[in-house]
């Protein structure tokens, strides 16, 4: 078939002009219609921060970030959804934990972390802290495991349920000291684990640090260590596991966006570059570090190496313990 110079200049100015649209342009026509953020929770978890955000970032991108709760399936409905969305960057996937602890639990999982979703960024971290009864006679994390190892089975810590992190990092402590006879207790609720350290049904718990302090300087509590790679600002005095001598026992509650794989990198970026920029904003700042978060705002390729080593980590937590959904 012969091509006119008619014909060529208008399939120039149709689809092979669509074709050739530089990726640039994508980004800078990026948010051009309101974009959905699911939080794969129930109300009153991590949403608590996104919720902090979406204003911010409605405000600085002209459309607005509109944060779903799809709650449901220890986090995989709500993650499934945003895996089966298009690329687009009209879907972002804001999670915590349990996104990478999901896989370790379950036989059949219905997303696959790496393969299905580009990180954006890890958004803020709240530390776990190594909490005790203040009738335990242990003032520091290695006179704890000097007890626990001289009284078999008389010891026990509490947590927010099976397979949660601070469940999860109770095991990492149980394992790496050998404690094999320190036996766990799942509550329903973080709050619930709390409780029953203070009432002193449980003597220990890994629990986050915002509802924990409080009770620590009312002398409700003794926190022993902070499961995290530096100390808390709240609690200065206590050491993190390193420096108290258990170097590797970490178990940060984090949160952070992924958008699904193949989303446009020049989107993905814009995305990245808003997102940080908020986060650094003093008010943004201070009101996440008033729910007990630490602002962080890393690269996705950060955050994405942070995703692949949490899920070995966990996994071979959970396959040593033994423990099922």
């Amino acid at each position: 078939m012969t091509v006119t110079r008619r014909d060529f200049l208008y399939l120039a100015g149709t689809g092979v002009a669509a074709i050739a649209t530089p990726p640039s342009a994508i980004a800078q026509s990026y948010p051009a219609r309101p974009v959905r953020v699911i939080v794969p929770f129930a109300p009153g978890g991590i949403d608590v921060i996104m919720r902090l955000l979406a204003p911010k970032l409605s405000e600085r991108l002209g459309q607005q970030f509109i944060v779903e709760n799809v709650a449901g399936g220890g986090a995989s409905i709500g993650s499934v959804q945003a895996a089966h969305a298009p690329p687009d960057g009209y879907t972002i996937l804001f999670t915590a934990p349990a996104f990478v602890i999901f896989p370790a639990l379950h036989d059949k999982v219905p997303y696959r972390p790496l393969e299905d979703f580009h990180p954006v960024t890890e958004v803020a971290t709240a530390s776990m802290v190594l909490l005790v009864n203040p009738s335990v006679k242990a003032t520091t994390v290695k006179q704890l495991v000097a007890r626990i190892k001289v009284n078999p089975r008389q010891y026990s810590f509490a947590s927010a349920g099976v397979g949660t992190p601070p469940h999860l990092t109770g095991e990492l402590f149980r394992q790496s000291l050998n404690l094999l006879d320190l036996v766990h207790v799942p509550y329903q609720s973080g709050g619930e684990a709390v409780g029953s350290v203070i009432a002193g049904h449980t003597p220990m718990c890994f629990a986050a640090a915002a509802p924990a302090v409080a009770q620590v300087k009312a002398g409700k509590l003794r926190a022993l260590a902070v499961a995290a790679n530096k100390r808390l600002t709240a609690l200065p005095d206590v050491p993190t596991m390193a420096e108290a001598g258990y170097a590797g026992i970490e178990g940060e509650l984090w949160c952070g966006m992924l958008v699904p794989a193949k989303t446009p990198k020049d989107v993905i970026t814009r995305l990245h570059t808003e997102v940080v920029r908020v986060i650094g904003e003093p008010e943004i700042r201070e009101r996440m570090t008033a729910n007990g978060y630490t602002p962080v705002g890393n690269t996705p390729d950060e955050f994405g190496q942070q995703i692949s080593a949490e899920l070995k980590k966990w996994d071979k937590v959970v396959r040593v313990a033994h423990i099922k959904a």
